[in-house]
């Protein structure tokens, strides 16, 4: 049940972060204005908001795990939003964040 709850949380958490970050982006590089920064930042607020929802009750694993979703996510992102076609380095580094975040999250631990 942790995890049907944790995935969706971090889905979440990277919309809201990804998407934050690329609209203060496109409010500075592509002179969108400040109304596209301050969406920005209420959307990066939102992920630190939706962060605290997780399941574990471990600030740093949450962070770290959320790191590897994060580099999958922004490729994802970047995809959609801007285009941008990932090599198969890009795809195999983003796999291996995905590893990284099932083990640190998911792996079996002694209570």
């Amino acid at each position: 049940m942790t995890v049907l709850r944790s995935i969706p949380l971090f889905a979440l958490a990277a919309v809201a972060e990804i998407g934050g970050a690329w609209l203060i982006w496109q409010g500075v590089r592509e002179h969108r204005g400040w109304a596209w920064m301050g969406a920005g930042v209420v959307a990066l607020g939102l992920y630190g908001f939706v962060a605290t929802l997780q399941p574990d009750a471990h600030f740093g694993r949450i962070l770290a795990a959320y790191g590897g979703v994060f580099v999958a996510g922004s490729l994802a992102w970047g995809m959609v939003a801007d285009g941008y076609r990932p090599d198969r380095w890009d795809i195999a580094g983003a796999l291996v964040c995905l590893l990284g975040v099932a083990l640190i999250m998911y792996a079996p631990r002694g209570v």
